[in-house]
């Protein structure tokens, strides 16, 4: 733009300069021809308000020499012959005089600018004296130039931004359902749309999802049903072990037994979190947290409640209730027996602590008890039930919300649950 304009400038001043020259060899040639009387009648004919004509008996001294006036010299000289001629560029404001004749310029801008003034000696000696402004230049005004390309510059950072906006949405599509697909595998393919690559990566992850989704609910179906057709040689064993004689052997079969079903039941159980796509609903966290809380007051946990949430949540009401009555049963059966449930608001969810008074777990366990099927060294024994899923269900129950469980030993002692819920995941 700058070189554009500079070059644009340059031709206009170039033949601006031409018509100056052709303009005044005109007036020089119309006046020689006249007697020193008529000469200053006719300068105040011709005199406009951007050219000042008068009659001096000698040249002016103020003023200096432009370089860039080269040219229009040059052309004044060709037309008028060996005539002497002068070309000064002086600064004056509009209200200042030439040869002591008031001017008659523009004085709608009284801002002080360049006149050239060009002096040719006439035949008999005198001096024609023509004074006008210099045309503005690129470098005469520069907030020109900077405005020109200041409005340039702000045309193409909006149409740049319009553009890569519209490029880039399917990108940012494309990263939210790669981020949300862990939590909903069910969800509608996405649109195949933008641009030639960013279509092809959209169609690739598209028969990603759908080749996850085949593969983890086979897994899932073919694990289901081996859990369940164990229940059936389960329940014969348990009767061939009531027709034993010996009854401390029967006690053990018994035992046995019923661990196995205690664990397929779970296997059950945990496989169909990741069938059960319960439809997201408005739920009021506190009815359910001191609807739990009544119901482990029943079995006899000591639960209290503490916090308060007064706006709704979007949540699955079931899914969230096992999360929890996992979490405070952990609590209660490893943890000393009393539990505080805290709840507190943050943004549109909440975040629900659940904590005992236990001994705490170590801090390189923490992670692992999340882990199918992982139990800690004080509880491998079976006598106090429990399979080692419940914390597995939990985090994929939170994880299904869009949300996360972590587990943290607090200062005060005992062990921490924070379930933290955003509350915007959609079904």
């Amino acid at each position: 733009a700058a070189i554009s304009l500079s070059e644009r400038d340059r031709e206009l001043f170039h033949f601006s300069d031409a018509q100056w020259a052709q303009r005044m060899a005109q007036a020089v040639r119309f006046m020689d021809s006249l007697n020193p009387t008529e000469r200053s009648r006719i300068a105040a004919i011709i005199t406009t308000p951007r050219l000042l004509v008068s009659i001096a008996q000698g040249p002016l001294t103020a003023g200096k020499l432009d370089p860039q006036l080269a040219d229009y010299l040059a052309a004044l000289k060709e037309q008028l012959g060996r005539r002497d001629v002068r070309v000064l560029v002086a600064e004056r404001t509009p209200q200042e005089s030439v040869a002591g004749i008031p001017t008659k310029m523009d004085t709608t801008d009284i801002r002080q600018s360049a006149h050239v003034i060009t002096e040719v000696q006439l035949s008999d000696g005198s001096w024609a004296i023509f004074d006008h402004p210099r045309p503005w230049t690129v470098i005469d005004r520069p907030e020109r130039l900077l405005l020109s390309l200041t409005v340039l510059l702000l045309s193409v950072l909006l149409l740049s931004f319009l553009a890569v906006r519209r490029l880039t949405r399917p990108l940012s599509l494309l990263a939210n359902a790669a981020d949300a697909l862990g939590r909903d595998l069910d969800r509608p393919p996405l649109p195949e749309q933008g641009p030639l690559e960013v279509r092809a990566a959209i169609a690739a992850f598209n028969t990603m999802q759908a080749r996850l989704r085949d593969y983890i609910y086979e897994r899932t179906r073919i694990l289901t049903a081996v859990s369940h057709d164990l229940r059936t040689p389960i329940t014969r064993l348990r009767l061939r072990a009531e027709l034993l004689g010996d009854e401390a052997l029967k006690t053990k079969f018994v035992h046995d037994l019923q661990e196995m079903e205690s664990m397929t039941s779970a296997t059950l159980a945990f496989l169909r979190g990741f069938e059960e796509r319960e439809a997201v609903q408005s739920v009021d966290v506190m009815a359910l947290l001191e609807s739990l809380q009544t119901d482990s007051l029943d079995m006899g946990y000591d639960v209290q409640l503490q916090g308060r949430l007064d706006k709704p949540v979007l949540l699955r009401p079931r899914a969230l209730r096992r999360c929890l009555d996992n979490l405070v049963t952990n609590a209660v059966r490893y943890g000393g027996g009393m539990v505080t449930v805290s709840v507190e608001a943050k943004g549109r969810g909440a975040v629900i602590r659940v904590r005992d008074r236990g001994p705490g777990i170590p801090p390189e366990e923490l992670e692992k008890v999340f882990e199918p099927y992982y139990r800690l060294e004080g509880a491998r024994s079976r006598e106090g039930g429990g399979t080692g899923l419940g914390l597995s269900i939990a985090r994929n129950i939170a994880e299904l919300h869009g949300g996360s469980l972590l587990l943290r030993n607090p200062p005060e002692g005992g062990l921490e649950a924070v379930l933290t819920l955003p509350g915007t995941q959609e079904s």
